[in-house]
């Protein structure tokens, strides 16, 4: 069994990113049935060096065994539970459009610990229309919502234009994590988790490197 040693006050943001990276192959290495994993092996997976995995579990405890390495199932489950997702989070999602529905669709949210339980739009058009499960209600409601089921977690699809408005409406409410599609840089008070997801920046990311490439070549 593992020794649990004291989270210490700061983690390099790098380092939690890592975690999903070894908790996403360790998961790979369930579905394969492998009960034994190494630093070494597990670093040359994901392009680190079993160094680097060694220092970004050590942060959280000692999860080795002489002559074993990590067990597999055993490091997943103390990942999930660093990370978070042993549990079950309730996330509304506000935007309906094509992206919004996009996200409703697919599955992997809920077996990663991520339940969609509300969906919001400013659209009367779209209010009152059923997507799978959920019907769409009015932001209007989401201070409400929010407050009566303890929501902490948000996904916003929205456009640019309101997003910020938006974002602010859902910190007034109490959401405490926001990830935003929207293609905006938001401004959320320190105590309020933030994570934007931009595909425009990271095709232009590639296209630089392409780019470079060829004038190498």
């Amino acid at each position: 069994m593992a020794v649990e040693t004291p989270r210490p006050a700061f983690v390099p943001n790098p380092a939690v990113r890592r975690l999903s990276y070894y908790l996403r192959q360790l998961e790979s290495y369930q579905k394969k049935g492998r009960r034994t994993v190494s630093s070494k092996q597990l670093g040359v997976a994901l392009g680190y060096t079993d160094a680097q995995v060694r220092k970004d579990l050590a942060y959280f405890g000692q999860f080795g065994h002489p002559g074993i390495g990590y067990k597999v199932d055993e490091l997943s489950s103390h990942i999930r539970q660093i990370i978070g997702t042993d549990k079950t989070w309730g996330t509304i999602l506000v935007g309906a459009g094509n992206l919004g529905r996009a996200l409703l669709a697919y599955a992997g949210f809920e077996s990663k610990g991520f339940r969609i339980v509300a969906v919001f739009d400013s659209d009367e058009r779209k209010i009152g229309q059923s997507y799978g499960s959920h019907h769409i209600r009015p932001t209007s409601d989401i201070r409400l919502y929010v407050q009566e089921h303890r929501a902490r977690l948000a996904i916003l699809a929205v456009p640019a234009d309101v997003a910020q408005d938006v974002a602010d409406d859902l910190v007034n409410a109490g959401i405490q994590g926001i990830l935003n599609f929207a293609p905006v840089a938001l401004v959320v008070p320190p105590y309020v988790a933030l994570s934007s997801v931009d595909v425009a920046i990271q095709l232009e990311q590639l296209a630089f490197h392409l780019h470079s490439a060829r004038k190498k070549a």
